[in-house]
This record gives C-alpha cells, sequence and structure tokens, in this order.
C-alpha cells in the first residue's frame, strides 16, 4: 500500500484505521486482567471492585452498542466514531489516573460508553469503504488482526504492567487512540463522508433496551458470586424477562425505532448472529479458564499466560483474511458450517487432552480453534452487514455487537457455573470417599477451591494437591465439552439456514 493517500487506495487506509480502532477496544476487555493483583494492592480495591474492574467496561459496552449504532445512522458513522474515540481516550486517562477505587471504575464504564459508539461505527465504515466483492477481505483483516489483539491482551497487560506499571495498560490508549483520531481525520475527511440518516432516537425504548439488557448482563456476571437462587439474582432476571419483551413489542410499533428488528426477517441475518454468539460463548470461555488452567495447574506466570495463547492467535490472524475472500467467492455457508464444526472438534479435542495436565497436548486444540475462529468470524460478521441496507449498517453492526456481548457473557456464566459444580462434586466424592482421614482437609481444600492460585505453593501435602489439580482440570475440561456441543448446534444452524451465495448489497 502506497505511503500517500490517493482516490485509490483511500479504502485500505480506513480499513488499517479502522483496525486500528477496534484492536484497541477489544484489547481493552483483556489487558487489564493480569494488572489487576497490582491495582489492587495499589489502590486498596476490594475483591467485588476488582472485578468490577473488568466488568464495569464490558456492561456498558454490551448495553449501550446498540445504541451507539443507532446514534451513528443519526449523526453519520465518521462523526459518531470520532466521538466514541475522544471519549475512549479522556476515560483512558481518567483510569491512568485514578487514585482509588470509585475513580478508576467510573473511568472504565466511560470507556466502555466510548467503545460503544466507535464499535458499530468502525465496522458500518469499512463496509462502505469497500464494494460488494472486496468485503468479505477487507472484513477479514479488520476482524482477524483485531481478534489476535483480543488474544493477546494477557500478555501485553503482563509485559506493561511487570516492566512499566499498571497504569501504563490504560495510559497506552492516549498515543494510539489520538493516531486513530488523526487517521480518521486524515482518511475519512468530512467532505468525503456519506450524509447521515437523520431522524431521532426513540427515547421511549432507551430505558427498555438499557435496564432490560443491562439487568441480564448483571445477572449472568454476578450468578457466581450471588448464586442462581439469589434474591438479586432472581430480581434481576424477572426484570429482564418482562422489559426486553416490552422493547421488542415497542420497536415493532415505533414510527423511528432504535433498533431496525426487520433485520432479523433476513434468515441470514439471524443465523449470522446466532453462529457469532456460539463463538463467543465458547472464545470467552476458554480465554478465562484456559489461562486459569495453565496459572494454577500448570504454574504458568502471567507473561507464560499470555504466550500459551499464541498458536490460537497465530492461525487466526491468517485465516481470517483468507475466509474473507473465500466468502467473497462461495458465500457464508460452507466456511461457516465448517469453521463452527473445527471449533467443536476443537474444543472437544482441549476437553479430553487436559487431564494430561501437559500443555503440549492442548496445542493442537488451540491451533485447530485458531482456524475455525477464522473461518467463522470473517463470513458471518461480513454476511451479517452485507444483508443490512446501507442506512442500516451502523444498527446491524450494533446489533450484531450486542448479541456477541451477551453470547460472551452467557458462556462465561454458564461455562463458570460447570466449573464451580464439578469442582465442588469431586472434591465432595473425594472426601467422602475416606471421610475420617480426609474429612479434616475440608478447609484447606475450600481455601485451595476460592484460591487455587496457592496450588503452586509450598506445605501442601501431595494427595491434597494432586486432587485439587484434577478437580480444577475435570471441571474445566467439563465446561468445554459443554462449549463444544453448543458448537455443533451452532454448525447445524448454519449448514441448514445460511445461503451458499454472497449477499447482494440490499436495496436502498
Amino acid at each position: 500500500m502506497s505511503l500517500r493517500i490517493t482516490d485509490a487506495n483511500r479504502r485500505w487506509w480506513v480499513l488499517g484505521t479502522m483496525t486500528g480502532s477496534l484492536s484497541m477496544i477489544l484489547i481493552d476487555q483483556t489487558v487489564v486482567s493480569v494488572a489487576l493483583p497490582t491495582i489492587q494492592g495499589d489502590l486498596d480495591v476490594s475483591q467485588t471492585g476488582l472485578q468490577w474492574i473488568v466488568n464495569a467496561y464490558l456492561l456498558s459496552l454490551a448495553v449501550l452498542v446498540a445504541l451507539g449504532g443507532r446514534i451513528g445512522d443519526l449523526l453519520g458513522n465518521e462523526r459518531t466514531f470520532r466521538i466514541g474515540a475522544l471519549v475512549f481516550v479522556l476515560a483512558s486517562a481518567g483510569c491512568g489516573l485514578a487514585g482509588g477505587e470509585s475513580e478508576i471504575l467510573v473511568a472504565r464504564a466511560i470507556q466502555g460508553v466510548g467503545a460503544a459508539l466507535m464499535l458499530p461505527a468502525s465496522g458500518a465504515i469499512v463496509m462502505a469503504a469497500f464494494g460488494p466483492k472486496e468485503r468479505g477481505r477487507a472484513m477479514g483483516v479488520y476482524a482477524g488482526v483485531s481478534m489476535v489483539f483480543l488474544a493477546l491482551g494477557p500478555l501485553v497487560g503482563g509485559l506493561l504492567t511487570e516492566g512499566v506499571s499498571w497504569r501504563a495498560v490504560f495510559y497506552v490508549n492516549l498515543p494510539v487512540g489520538v493516531a486513530m483520531l488523526v487517521a480518521a481525520r486524515v482518511t475519512m475527511p468530512r467532505s468525503a463522508a456519506p450524509p447521515p440518516v437523520g431522524g431521532k432516537i426513540d427515547w421511549p425504548g432507551v430505558p427498555l433496551i438499557v435496564v432490560g439488557l443491562g439487568s441480564l448482563v448483571l445477572a449472568l456476571m454476578q450468578s457466581q458470586a450471588w448464586g442462581w437462587g439469589s434474591a438479586a439474582t432472581i430480581v434481576l432476571l424477572c426484570t429482564a424477562a418482562v422489559l426486553l419483551p416490552l422493547f421488542v413489542w415497542w420497536e415493532l410499533r415505533a414510527p423511528q425505532p432504535l433498533i431496525a428488528l426487520r433485520l432479523f426477517r433476513s434468515a441470514n441475518f439471524g443465523a449470522d448472529n446466532g453462529v457469532l454468539a456460539a463463538v463467543q460463548f465458547a472464545l470467552v470461555g476458554v480465554s478465562v479458564f484456559g489461562a486459569i488452567w495453565v496459572q494454577d495447574v500448570l504454574g504458568f506466570g502471567p507473561v507464560e499466560a499470555g504466550l500459551s495463547l499464541l498458536p490460537l492467535t497465530l492461525p487466526l490472524l491468517v485465516m481470517a483474511p483468507l475466509a474473507g475472500r473465500l466468502y467473497d467467492l462461495i458465500g457464508p455457508r460452507a466456511p461457516v458450517s465448517a469453521g463452527a464444526l473445527v471449533i467443536a472438534a476443537a474444543l472437544a479435542w482441549n476437553a479430553a487432552m487436559l487431564e494430561k495436565l501437559s500443555y503440549a497436548w492442548v496445542v493442537p486444540g488451540y491451533v485447530a480453534l485458531g482456524v475455525g475462529l477464522g473461518l467463522v468470524m470473517t463470513p458471518a460478521s461480513t454476511d451479517a452487514m452485507n444483508v443490512a441496507a446501507v442506512r442500516l449498517r451502523a444498527q446491524a453492526s450494533g446489533v450484531t455487537q450486542t448479541v456477541r456481548q451477551v453470547g460472551g457473557t452467557i458462556g462465561m456464566a454458564v461455562m463458570g457455573t460447570i466449573v464451580a459444580h464439578v469442582q465442588t462434586a469431586r472434591i465432595t466424592s473425594w472426601v467422602e470417599a475416606d471421610p475420617s482421614t480426609r474429612g479434616a482437609q475440608v478447609p484447606e481444600l475450600e481455601a485451595l477451591i476460592a484460591q487455587p492460585d496457592q496450588l503452586q505453593d509450598g506445605g501442601i501435602s501431595p494427595d491434597l494437591l494432586e486432587e485439587v489439580r484434577h478437580a480444577v482440570t475435570d471441571a474445566i475440561a467439563t465446561s468445554y465439552w459443554a462449549a463444544a456441543g453448543v458448537l455443533l448446534v451452532a454448525a447445524a444452524t448454519a449448514g441448514l439456514v445460511l445461503r451458499r451465495v454472497r449477499a447482494a448489497d440490499a436495496d436502498g
């Protein structure tokens, strides 16, 4: 690509800018994870507050990204992107400057607001910059590179935390964000931007989706801490069960809906989003529990744990652009259904191999997982956007991102519940097999399950250490089997519903 911006290569400069911005958004979902213990010690953050340093960003992003898509349609995607990037950069500075728990939590939530504005706008901008025959290839670069940064987040966070400071995890967004703003200004001059759609925001619909979706996501996030039977969880789930159907009812009657639900009249749009939700269901769980397993069971450090995901990210980086070109040629059905099957097989392989307690045995599974992710993500995302009319692309992007965020949250809640249940059942069975000898070790067992990082400490009896390691491994393997089942359903859905040909431009 020429270093000089011309009309002939401008679209590739736009792609580079939007890919960089999406990478910044996604890496902030995972980069902070390994810095949390240091943040806790420096700012005296409570255990609950520590969890919400991650969740505050994810919750505001998940709840507001659909609204961000509608704002992009109304104000114009370029303007919305710039506003979101500015908010994101300022909030990142606030995170780095935070002197206490409340300050960093508020700043993280505002970061999510900025990301919710940027995310749907960036996808719509890429789609508008390329013609139908090149969109798969472009979206492959856009999705593939950014997903690599998502997976590399723990490694980057570990290097910055150990080498500089936990505050550098947030400060690094400042030069990157400013560069994205400058690049957006240069590559997308206002005179070349398509006019916004016009209209107004459906304000009655805003509290319905924000409170309804927020209640659902919050209940899922806190299900492990509160318990599924707790009053708080039940109230939140009931609130979501009332408000979300009410939102759908209202939107179907609103003259200018917040979300164009008619997008789901396209079988492809619904199937694409269903598969993407299933993939996110598995990916979040594998990223979190895979990192837990290599650290708590195998004894990897934070940087080593981040490096352990490289066998996943490198195939993804290669396959995503190739899958985009494949979509341009043959449409979504073959690559998406095949990719979902490969992901299911990879999850099943790792579920079976974890018991060997050796990282080498899970590497083939990670490689296959990267290949499968590349085959699914680009064609499904491109097809979902391609189905939408030009004026609805930001909304379509917002809906897709909402579905993915909720899918990931559901995956974390379900897989977390499975892990907790299997661990408890395994430990209970072990104690009951010899209650007179092992019963006295129950308090120590419970402490190890609550803080499995102590598995690498000395002073633990060998039989107790071995049992806890196997309990953690069995629990995570069981959650992988469940995720593999979800991906099998997604593969069947893709094979039965998606078209064999690439979606043409929608009318108007």
